[in-house]
């Protein structure tokens, strides 16, 4: 990426220079990584009509060609997946090894992007299921919505701006796109990309700066027809309250839990649970947040993962064999350390971690915590997971529903009835059975309940989401 790609927005097809910048610098050392272009309102409206003008390019472009354009795009990824990770890792203090298994899944997500472009479809009607349907051949088809509004988080700065990029792509909509301040660079380093393909000029715009200036334009806008948003509960409500009618597909906070039985093999799942709760500095939407684990085998559990949490080895996140570096800024260091010392002040017990060095903070394992504390009841978003004794699997499930949130949970038994039962009772989006609820692969429904959402990521489901439906019927009498 050159320096003068950093200092520029990119839209109908074209680099565009704008007035004022912001200096982009690491969560890791703070040293200043770039200068990031801050959108004007001028900027965005260019971007929004772009987007506009190229609506009817993008929707008579056949399927085979919008699939031909996500598999360059897949491709381009591909060759460059080093210099990929090491952006992420840089701007987002990912380690470096994490940040090269999201490239990997960004790369998939544009190549199942391709493969859904070729299968959307409607459905043919029964019209004659009622007499007045006689003599009628009913049929669905989907069609573009046209400009999706795609405004995406620090922590999946590649991956999960493919599950809007993509989807859009594959039914034929056009894009504006604004990516968190924090991690732009991912972003402009999709744009280089798109632009080496054959994809229309105004399909895809980005602009970069201030949520409240830009956010604000695209979820007004008239034009505009969809608005797809990853972040915070509190920005997601105010984005469906400014929305009016447009679609709008919210994916939001959780705390994230797991419930372990009675006769689990601890060796088994323990550092499956530990990668769960500080994959990211646990700055992961489903990532675990809370464990409630069966009396028989709560103290073997508390220990051994204790013990691998304070194996993880903690530093710069270019470093290969880094598990945990920085939070993504330092307030949400101090937020989390406040966080702790409540949890302390009520009676919950420190067993690992719960202290910092400069913007890293040791992955922290709580035990015996009030379910009104913040480090249960809210989304941490950082290296801290409690973990909660209980009786009964039945015990669990009501702590775990006991929540604002609803996005996955995960559940290991050897009993299926207990299995079940969860699977049945858990008020979330998506039960995962025999493993760890931050369980995620990227072809599958992903969405929540409650504060967690509404509507569904994974390639197919997002189409459905960014395609209108339309009937026809025809009368042969």
């Amino acid at each position: 990426m050159t320096e003068t790609l950093k200092k520029k927005l990119f839209i109908n097809g074209k680099w565009q220079a704008t007035e004022h910048f912001t200096k982009l610098v690491s969560p890791y050392n703070g040293k200043v990584l770039a200068e990031i272009p801050s959108a004007s309102m001028e900027d965005v409206e260019l971007a929004i009509e772009s987007a506009h003008q190229a609506r009817k390019t993008m929707a008579a472009l056949p399927s085979h060609k919008r699939a031909a354009i996500l598999e360059q795009l897949a491709g381009l990824l591909e060759s460059r997946k080093e210099e990929a990770a090491e952006i992420i890792a840089k701007e987002a203090a990912k380690p470096i090894k994490t940040a090269m298994v999201e490239v990997a899944r960004t790369i998939a997500t544009y190549k199942f992007a391709a493969e859904e472009a070729k299968r959307i479809h409607g459905e043919t009607l029964t019209m004659d299921a009622t007499a007045d349907g006689e003599g009628r051949i009913g049929y669905t088809v989907r069609e573009p919505i046209g400009v999706l509004g795609a405004i995406t988080p620090f922590n999946f700065p590649m991956n999960l701006v493919a599950h809007k990029v993509g989807p859009a792509i594959a039914a034929g909509n056009t894009i504006v796109l604004k990516p968190a301040s924090q991690t732009p660079l991912s972003s402009i380093f999709l744009a280089e990309l798109l632009a080496e393909t054959d994809l229309p000029a105004g399909a895809f715009n980005l602009v970069t700066g201030s949520g409240s200036v830009i956010g604000d334009q695209l979820v007004t806008d008239s034009r505009v027809k969809s608005i797809s948003f990853t972040g915070s509960p509190a920005v997601g409500i105010g984005i469906r309250n400014k929305a009016g009618l447009k679609k709008v597909s919210l994916e939001l906070g959780s705390n994230a839990a797991v419930i372990v039985d009675k006769g689990i093999n601890i060796d088994k799942i323990i550092q499956r649970c530990v990668s769960a709760a500080f994959a990211f500095q646990g700055q992961v939407c489903i990532s675990l947040q809370r464990a409630y684990v069966h009396e028989d085998v709560y103290d073997e559990f508390v220990q051994k993962f204790t013990a691998a949490t304070n194996s993880l080895k903690l530093g710069d996140s270019l470093d290969p064999s880094v598990d945990i570096s920085a939070l993504i800024s330092p307030g949400d260091v101090k937020r989390s350390l406040d966080w702790i010392g409540e949890a302390k002040q009520h009676g919950a017990v420190v067993a690992a971690g719960g202290k910092s060095e400069g913007n890293i903070l040791h992955p922290t394992v709580l035990l015996e915590v009030d379910s009104k504390l913040k480090v249960s009841c809210q989304e941490v978003f950082a290296p801290i997971v409690l973990i909660n004794k209980v009786s009964s699997v039945e015990e669990a499930i009501d702590l775990v529903n006991d929540s604002q949130f609803g996005l996955q949970a995960g559940i290991y038994t050897e009993n299926i009835n207990l299995a079940l039962s969860a699977a049945e009772k858990l008020e979330v989006g998506g039960v995962i059975i025999n493993d760890i609820p931050t369980y995620r692969v990227d072809n599958m429904p992903y969405g929540g309940v409650k504060k967690s959402g509404t509507g569904r990521e994974g390639l197919k489901y997002a189409i459905e989401e960014m395609t209108e439906m339309k009937l026809i019927i025809f009368n042969r009498n």
